[in-house]
């Protein structure tokens, strides 16, 4: 199963990077692949989303639980249901000097044993873009870049 761990340095505040992550209905409006995030349910520090995304003009839709941890300013997210197997991982804000440095982590599996033999170390490649992506996008918001 593969793991891809990426990560970028914000300049701005730890406490406004994390609260612009929790923020994940807004993802569309600044991260391209991300085409809706839709909050279903809100119980205190957990959420429940439902996602759709584009990569390669490949539609990809979940359901996923998200854990915010206020206190240490860390999102832990899993897979519920939809086209993976596997999706979880977490995302961590690192206060520094200059900035924040977020480190997204995705661990995933597409179910497919034979697809991933194929064209696995593609698949790795684009969601690490993806993450990539993401993180830019947030960089982009903060910034104002």
């Amino acid at each position: 199963m593969p793991y891809v761990e990426t990560s970028i340095v914000i300049k701005g505040d730890r406490e406004n990077v994390y609260r612009l992550a929790r923020d994940m209905e807004q993802y569309p409006k600044f991260m391209r692949d991300v085409k809706s995030v839709k909050v279903i349910k809100r119980d205190g520090n957990i959420t429940i989303t439902e996602w759709e995304t584009d990569v390669e003009d490949v539609s990809i839709s979940w359901r996923e639980r998200e854990e915010f941890d206020d206190k240490n300013m860390r999102i832990r997210y899993r897979l519920i249901e939809g086209d993976l197997d596997k999706f979880e991982g977490e995302w961590i804000f690192k206060e520094l000097p200059d900035g924040t440095e977020v480190i997204l982590t995705v661990d995933f599996d597409f179910g497919m044993p034979t697809l991933a033999e194929l064209i696995g170390p593609v698949l790795e490649m684009k969601v690490k873009e993806n993450s990539r992506m993401m993180l830019e996008g947030m960089k982009e918001r903060i910034e104002g870049c």
